[in-house]
């Protein structure tokens, strides 16, 4: 199977993440259970009066597919495939809100229009004028996954040569309270930078728009190659090493070849004990690293840890905040991101440089 080739990179997240020249420079380090996206000048991507009209994904969307097609100089991909969790969730709280207000009458049918989970590739398509191939998914916890799965189809079946593929989930105040009473994220605030220090339930909300240009060739711009995926729902917790290793097996990689082994905890105790296990009997001698205390917990966070893996692969670098365990290696080529949403959805990622 052909590798994908990210050529091109568009990240906006609770952290500075949106100007690829600068690689976690700075770092966002507050008091809190919900972290938001910072936001930037969407009118420098987005003209004044569509941004008036957009809600919060809508222009983190947006403008993150924007900064990665600039970045990769790529002007018309073959295909737009996106995943998401739980798409404008914005926009559907408003056109519900005023559905119940106003008895089912005098609806205004913006808020309806952009609720569906598809707006944001709709409104890049519109934009960029391409009538090619577009697609969002939304699988929970595989949403991002499915799209990357798509393209790797599309790609080696020779259907398209470069996709913009992408991530994206917003919270809002209402989803945030009624995923706390759940017990999904935590009731006290902490420091994201302490993040496992803390031994409360539940993990810190996040939300996050990472866009990939993806190309079935290396081009002038390489971050690195995505070179296998693999999910599996709700598995044993015993099997999920033997999992991981026969992934590899199929990879055609050992354990011995993996320089650096990324991982999706969140903070919640219940759920990080899954990845305990696995870093203690699978991966005790590899070098580990995590992203959720910097973009938080969300249906499609695995767009960020691709963005950080692809970052640190480009770099040569691992940034001193996001690394858990054991030496950095003194030449990174492989890097395994393995992530899991509420111990439901696990998803493997083999990434390497170029």
């Amino acid at each position: 199977m052909l590798p994908l080739y990210i050529t091109g990179l568009g990240n906006i997240s609770p952290q500075k993440t949106w100007d690829n020249s600068h690689f976690l420079d700075e770092v966002t380090s507050v008091e809190t259970n919900y972290l938001r996206c910072q936001d930037l000048n969407y009118k420098e991507y987005i003209a004044g009066d569509m941004v008036r009209r957009m809600s919060r994904i809508i222009k983190m969307g947006v403008a993150a597919g924007k900064i990665c097609l600039a970045d990769a100089e790529c002007t018309m991909p073959d295909a737009i495939i996106t995943g998401t969790g739980l798409g404008c969730i914005e926009d559907t709280e408003k056109f519900l809100t005023n559905m119940i207000r106003d008895n089912e009458e005098f609806l205004t049918p913006t808020s309806f229009i952009q609720s569906t989970h598809n707006t944001v590739n709709a409104q890049i398509a519109l934009l960029l004028k391409c009538h090619n191939y577009n697609f969002t998914y939304v699988h929970r916890g595989f949403s991002f996954e499915s799209a990357l799965l798509d393209s790797f189809i599309r790609i080696n079946s020779g259907e398209s040569g470069t996709i913009l593929v992408g991530g994206m989930d917003e919270m809002t105040p209402n989803t945030f309270a009624i995923l706390q009473r759940l017990g999904h994220y935590k009731r006290k605030r902490v420091n994201n930078l302490g993040l496992l220090k803390d031994h409360s339930r539940g993990a810190i909300a996040g939300e996050g728009a990472a866009f990939f240009l993806l190309s079935a060739n290396p081009g002038a711009k390489n971050y690195a190659k995505i070179e296998a995926l693999d999910t599996f729902y709700k598995p044993d917790k015993d099997k999920i090493p033997a999992h991981i290793s026969a992934f590899l097996e199929r990879s055609g990689r050992k354990i011995d070849e993996i320089d650096m082994v990324l991982i999706g905890m969140s903070g919640d105790p219940a759920n990080d004990k899954v990845y305990d296990d696995v870093r203690t009997h699978l991966f005790r001698e590899k070098p580990q690293a995590w992203f959720k205390h910097l973009c938080g917990e969300y249906q499609t966070a695995s767009s960020f840890g691709l963005w950080l893996a692809a970052m640190i692969l480009k770099n040569g670098q691992v940034p001193e905040t996001v690394r858990l365990e054991g030496v950095t290696p003194g030449k990174l080529r492989n890097i395994l991101i393995y992530n899991h949403y509420r111990n439901l959805d696990h998803s493997l990622m083999l990434v390497s440089s170029v």
